[in-house]
């Protein structure tokens, strides 16, 4: 069964097009929920977590304390660059037991992840599909779906890497703009990846 990655930068659709993907009945394993129910529930991880940041980064029920965790990465490169590499690991051994869950009966499985590329995550992958949008269309995106200001999204925005980065080193890139349309472009993706004989 392959592994196919999925990224794109903030607001740029990734998640709109994994759904299309679903509907073909491609299973996807969603990376960012992933992470976030793994800090909860890798008592691996949490150890780790706990020995980096204290045991303040947890409530006494064992629920992440996402506010002070937040004050500690916010605005501190170092501190976030020391959590990501606890999480993205954690992440990696959920996927790899999503995979071996998911069953034999699929051609392909999607990984959908905002850092593919800037955790090393795209290496367990057999190809990488980047999804693609104009900036002033994702940032427009980010503030009317989350609420964050520009000057939040910005902050995002640089701690990813490039769009041209990406789609340097992307095998198959979805174009998200207002004259390509989303799903013949997933549809015709998906023909391709099943007449090249992927996944059999």
């Amino acid at each position: 069964m392959l592994k196919i990655g999925l990224t794109g930068n903030i607001g740029s659709g990734k998640t709109t097009v994994s759904k299309v993907f679903e509907v073909l009945g491609i299973p996807v394993f969603y990376a960012d929920d992933a992470a976030k129910n793994v800090m909860v529930n890798d008592r691996q991880l949490i150890t780790e977590i706990k020995s980096a940041f204290g045991d303040a980064a947890y409530f006494w029920d064992g629920t992440l304390n996402r506010k002070y965790i937040s004050s500690i990465v916010f605005n501190n490169d170092k501190a976030l660059a020391k959590l990501n590499s606890l999480v993205h690991p954690a992440t990696f051994r959920a996927f790899d037991t999503w995979v071996k869950n998911t069953g034999n009966g699929v051609p392909y499985v999607l990984k959908e992840a905002a850092l593919l590329f800037e955790s090393d995550s795209y290496k367990m992958c057999d190809y990488t599909i980047m999804v693609t949008a104009p900036l002033e269309a994702r940032i427009k995106r980010v503030e009317e779906r989350d609420g964050l200001s520009r000057a939040e999204i910005e902050k995002r925005e640089d701690h990813q890497f490039s769009e041209e980065k990406k789609m340097h080193l992307a095998d198959f890139i979805i174009k998200n703009n207002d004259s390509q349309l989303v799903i013949p472009q997933v549809l015709a993706l998906h023909d391709r990846i099943m007449s090249l004989g992927i996944g059999h």
